[in-house]
Order: structure tokens, then sequence, then C-alpha cells
């Protein structure tokens, strides 16, 4: 009876390490389980959607810019050397090197051009990230394309009308009148430009304020808290970036940066009530 069991057992034993070994004949090679593509495939998915938002972006660039090039005279003549002749007689303007007229009209035209089409690269940029949001997350920021274009339209106008000509005239009249302003073309579109990129920039604070609110980095407790202390780096920064030493129009500068920052606090606590509200 013993020796039944102990060979039923054998043979259960022995048919259990039949089915969990792997026979190989000799000189084959054991297979080897095939790579997964997946994070592979989706990682070359995200290039490609990148690649397609960025050829477009391009495409609706140069149009632009082949629309401004039509108008390129009147975009060098008086928008962009029309603050210069309103600002003062004595400011002239000149050429230094053979090239130099044709870099001007070129970043002229550049310029122009990425300023009409910033929505619409924004946009291409908001269709890539849109996809990785929460619908919730897509529904509360359907307006964002627009919010970015009306703060950064708003800077390169107040960088325009305001900040430009009061620079302009201060470099005017400052200095000995035994020297004239004369002004390399190059250096002056490079001030130009970046004028106007650092005022649409700064006054993206409010769109930079719903983000940082959005995922939880700022509350208005702590703007409202380093209000007073705020209020004093944004008065020095209007000091160091003014050419004047006039109090007036330094707070020309100052006061607009003051209220973007309580337009922050406003959209900051708008966004944590709705945050407050989803959980």
């Amino acid at each position: 009876m013993s020796q039944e069991i102990e060979t039923t057992a054998l043979a259960k034993f022995t048919e259990e390490n039949q089915q969990n070994t792997i026979i190989t004949e000799p000189g084959t090679e054991t297979p080897e389980p095939e790579p997964d593509h997946e994070h592979e495939m989706s990682f070359i998915g995200h290039l490609d959607e990148i690649r397609s938002r960025l050829i477009q972006s391009a495409i609706a660039l140069v149009i632009v810019m082949a629309l401004c090039a039509s108008y390129a005279d009147f975009l060098v003549n008086e928008v962009i050397i029309g603050p210069l002749k309103r600002s003062s007689d004595t400011l002239v303007l000149q050429n230094l090197v053979p090239y130099g007229q044709v870099s001007l009209y070129l970043q002229v035209v550049f310029f122009a051009g990425f300023i009409l089409a910033f929505p619409f690269i924004a946009w291409q940029l908001w269709q890539f990230i849109a996809p990785a949001l929460h619908e919730h997350e897509r529904k509360a920021s359907r307006f964002s394309i627009l919010f970015i274009s009306l703060c950064f339209f708003s800077g390169i106008a107040f960088g325009y009308f305001v900040f430009l000509p009061i620079s302009l005239q201060f470099f005017a009249g400052f200095g000995s009148n035994l020297i004239k302003n004369n002004i390399s073309v190059q250096d002056y579109i490079s001030f130009f430009i970046g004028t106007l990129l650092t005022t649409g920039l700064v006054f993206e604070l409010p769109f930079i304020s719903y983000i940082l609110s959005k995922i939880g980095l700022l509350t208005p407790a702590f703007m409202r808290f380093y209000r007073k202390h705020a209020i004093v780096v944004l008065l020095i920064v209007a000091a160091v970036v003014t050419p004047s030493t006039d109090l007036v129009t330094q707070l020309i500068i100052g006061v607009p940066m003051i209220l973007l920052y309580e337009l922050s606090i406003l959209i900051s606590a708008q966004v944590n009530r709705k945050n407050a509200s989803l959980k």
C-alpha cells in the first residue's frame, strides 16, 4: 500500500516538473520576450506632436511676416522710428554697417509678425498641453489663450505708448549740448524690441499668478501678507528701470505694476475658492 502511494506521488511530482520545464533542442535558443514599445511609442508620439505644433506655428509666423513685409516701410518709418521722432529732434539714427538697414527691416518684420501671431502660437502650445489636463481643468482654462494674449498686448501697448516715450525723452535731454546724440540703428532696434518684450512679459504676472494658484503653489493669504514688501520692491524696480529721476515718472511706471499685483491677488483668491469647492 505504501509503495503504491510513493509511486503515485513520484509520478505526480514528475508530471509537475515536466509542465514547469521548458525543453529546448540542442543548437536552439530560448526565445526572449518581445520588448514593450508602449513608452517608446508614447515618447515618439509626443515628439511628433511637438513637431506638428512647431511646424504649424512656423507656418503661421511666416504668413504673418509676409503680410508685415508688404507694410515694411510703414512699420519702420512710423511704428519703429516714430517714437524717436516724436520724443526729440536731437536724436538721430545712423547706419554703421553696409547691411544695417537690411538687418533692421528683417528684425522689424519678424518682431511684428511674432506679436501678431502670438495668440496662435500660444494656442498651439495650449493644444499640446491640454490633453494632459483633467476635464474640469480644461473647462476652467478654456479662456487661457484670451487671457494670455490680453496680458501680452497690454504690456506691449504700455511699453510703446508710456515707457518708451519717457525713456527716449530723458535720453534726448540728458548730457552736454556739445555732444550729438547719433544713435546706431542696431542699438536702437535692440532697445526698442527689448523694452516691448520686457513690458509684455511683466504684464503676464496675473496669468503666472493664475497658474501658480491652480497648482497650489500660491495663495492670496501669502500675497496679502507680503503686499507691503512687494510694493516696496516694485517701486524700487520702477526707479531702477526708469531712466528719469522724476518721482512722477517713476510712479507712472510703478503704479501699473502695483495694480497688476493687486489683480494677481484677486485672481489667486478666485482660483483658490474654485479649488476648495472641487475637494
